[in-house]
């Protein structure tokens, strides 16, 4: 299982949210790059790296954050936030971007998506779900549709997507109460056993980790736990040594 540790950015700096909201925001960080280089110094290979300032206005703001990180480390970016059209996903990849993750084009854009997929392969797309009351969420989690998730990513499967990301907004960032949904992976896991799924949300310690794991996550992103120390880089590098045997997902 890939462990991907997430940075969200607003205003160039480092942040997290509470369920998304972006009145409920802490700085962590005024230097991604240095954030950057603490995660790979201490043995993390995959970075989740999210434009929330993109997000809201439709379009990728911090394209030269990604373009520095990629330049000065050897993190494998998966970057999303505010891509809307062809040539947002074509920012990514020419400012260093592994992978796109691709989250409102899916909803309100589907015969793009099947370009995009065709033009760069669905080893480079990510799909990115986020859920609240079961509504999918788009636009930096501020639009919701009545679409059933499941339909969503049935059709989503046909058109070759091979991994996908869901994020329970309601147990994003909270560090408290039952953790991730882990019910949901279950049955997700269950339904679509061909698709890699990463969890995302609500990761308050390493035992999530591992349930996580033991469920059949294929990757699981981490944010909040990190920066308020609720799980160590030390214990992850260890985690991923014994779990992995430094076999990586891309």
């Amino acid at each position: 299982m890939n462990i991907i540790v997430a940075i969200d950015l607003i205003d160039g700096k480092c942040v997290r949210l509470t369920q998304g909201d972006f009145q409920r925001k802490k700085i962590y960080n005024s230097n991604p790059l240095e954030t950057a280089f603490l995660l790979e110094n201490n043995g993390i290979s995959r970075l989740h790296l999210v434009d929330l300032d993109g997000a809201k206005k439709g379009r990728v703001v911090h394209w030269k954050i990604l373009e520095k990180i990629a330049k000065h480390t050897r993190l494998i970016i998966d970057f999303g936030g505010g891509i809307h059209t062809e040539e947002d996903v074509r920012t990514v990849f020419e400012n260093g971007g592994d992978m796109a993750t691709i989250g409102s084009i899916a909803v309100k854009k589907p015969m793009l998506l099947k370009k995009i997929l065709h033009i760069y392969g669905e080893d480079k797309i990510l799909l990115g779900v986020d859920l609240k009351n079961k509504k999918i969420a788009t636009n930096g989690w501020t639009k919701f549709f009545d679409i059933p998730f499941f339909d969503f990513l049935e059709e989503k499967k046909n058109y070759g997507i091979k991994k996908f990301f869901c994020t329970d907004i309601s147990r994003d960032g909270v560090l408290s109460g039952t953790g991730p949904s882990f019910s949901l992976y279950k049955e997700i896991i269950q339904k679509f056993p061909n698709i890699q799924l990463i969890a995302s949300g609500g990761v308050r310690n390493i035992e999530d980790v591992n349930r996580l794991y033991n469920l059949g996550c294929g990757g699981v992103i981490i944010g909040k736990a990190i920066y308020e120390n609720k799980i160590s880089l030390l214990e992850l590098k260890n985690w991923q040594k014994k779990n992995n045997k430094n076999k990586y997902v891309s």
